[in-house]
C-alpha cells in the first residue's frame, strides 16, 4: 500500500485500518478464531515504547480504545534475554489485535522510519516472541507452511534459533520484515496459526517472564498498575508475598527439570518467581531443600500446586526430570 510524502496510510479509523490493509487478498478464518480471546507479542525499543505510551498513557489509551485490544508494556528494565529491548503483549480478539498492531507499526513508520518526501514504501522489520512450542506450526514440514506465509504475504519471516546461551527461555524470536502491508499480511496470518494452537493462549498469563514480575498495563485514566495474569484488578507489588516449603533433596531434580525447563515453565504459567535453596540449606530440622514461591496470593497458590503435581509425579514412577 502506497504511501504519500512518508505518512502511512493507517491513520482512518480502526475498523477501516483493517478492511483497507488485508484487502483484496484477506481469506476469511474460521468465525471461532476471529472471536477467541487471544494475544501477541512482539518486542520495542525504549525509544519506540516512549511513543506508543505517549504523554501520562494518551498514546497507549487512544490506540486501546480505537483498536478495542488491552496493551502491555514490560518494564524499560524487564528486556527480553539478549537484546536490549522491551516486550509489548496486545491482547483482545483477532481483529482487536491487528488493528492495534496497524496503529502501532503505523506510528513508528511515522516517526522512525518513513523520509518526507518518500515515494517508496518504507521497510523495516517486527520481532514477535513466539513460545518454541508453537514455531511448528509457523515453519511446518520441510519448511512448507512458513514458505506458502511469505509467498501470500510477500514479506521475509525469519525464526531465530532455540539460545542455548539461555537455559529454560521457552520463545523464540519471528522476524517480519519488509512494507508495512506485506508485514501486517504475515503477522495475520501468524497470528491465525497461533489461535489454531491449543496451548499458546497459556503464555498470556505470564507475558514477560524474564524478570521477578509481569509488565506495566496502562488502564483508561493512563495510570499504570501492576496486572497479575491479565486480571482487570490491578495488583500493587507491596501485595506480594513469599512462601517457603520443603522439598525432599531427591526430588528438586525433577522440580527443576533438564536445563531449568520445568522450574521457569512453573514460574511462567502461575507468575510467581521460584527459588530453591544452595546444595545443603535445609529446612531447620529436616533434609529438605527450601523452595520459596513469590508473588500473589493465586500465584502461589498455583505454583505450590504445580510443584506438587511434579513431586507426586516422580514418586508414582512417571517422573520425568
Amino acid at each position: 500500500m502506497a504511501m504519500e510524502g512518508g505518512k502511512s496510510p493507517y491513520s482512518a479509523a480502526a475498523s477501516e485500518v483493517q478492511q483497507n490493509q488485508s484487502s483484496p487478498r484477506k481469506s476469511t478464518p474460521p468465525p471461532d478464531n476471529v472471536e477467541k480471546e487471544t494475544h501477541l507479542r512482539f518486542l520495542l525499543s525504549n525509544a519506540e515504547a516512549g511513543s506508543v505510551i505517549g504523554k501520562g498513557g494518551s498514546t497507549i489509551n487512544d490506540i486501546q480504545s480505537q483498536s478495542g485490544a488491552r496493551i502491555q508494556l514490560s518494564r524499560n528494565f524487564e528486556c527480553f534475554p539478549g537484546t536490549s529491548d522491551r516486550i509489548i503483549m496486545v491482547s483482545g480478539t483477532v481483529d482487536n489485535i491487528l488493528n492495534a498492531v496497524n496503529l502501532i507499526l503505523s506510528k513508528l513508520l511515522d516517526e522512525f522510519y518513513a523520509e518526507d518526501g518518500g515515494e517508496v514504501d518504507p521497510e523495516s522489520k517486527t520481532r514477535l516472541v513466539v513460545p518454541n512450542s508453537s514455531c511448528g506450526g509457523i515453519i511446518g514440514k520441510g519448511g512448507a507452511i512458513i514458505r506458502s506465509l511469505m509467498e501470500d504475504s510477500r514479506a521475509s519471516i525469519k525464526i531465530s534459533p532455540q539460545d542455548n546461551y539461555y537455559p529454560g527461555l521457552h520463545d523464540r524470536l519471528v522476524t517480519v520484515a519488509g512494507a508495512l502491508g506485506e508485514q501486517m499480511r504475515a503477522i495475520e496470518l501468524i497470528l491465525l496459526k497461533l489461535v489454531e494452537d491449543q496451548y499458546y493462549h497459556q503464555y498470556a498469563n505470564a507475558p514477560f517472564p524474564y524478570a521477578a514480575f509481569g509488565g506495566v498495563n496502562y488502564g483508561p485514566n493512563g495510570v499504570g498498575g501492576k496486572y497479575q495474569n491479565n486480571r482487570s484488578t490491578p495488583i500493587k507489588e507491596d501485595r506480594s508475598s513469599s512462601v517457603t516449603i520443603g522439598i525432599a533433596d531427591e526430588h528438586i531434580g525433577i522440580v527443576v527439570g533438564r536445563g531449568g525447563r520445568n522450574i521457569m515453565e512453573m514460574s511462567q504459567l502461575s507468575g510467581a518467581r521460584i527459588k530453591i535453596s544452595e546444595r545443603g540449606d535445609f529446612m531447620s530440622g529436616t533434609s529438605d531443600r527450601k523452595v520459596t514461591i513469590t508473588g500473589s496470593q493465586r500465584a502461589i497458590r498455583l505454583a505450590e500446586s504445580m510443584i506438587s503435581q511434579k513431586v507426586a509425579s516422580v514418586r508414582s514412577g512417571d517422573g520425568e526430570a
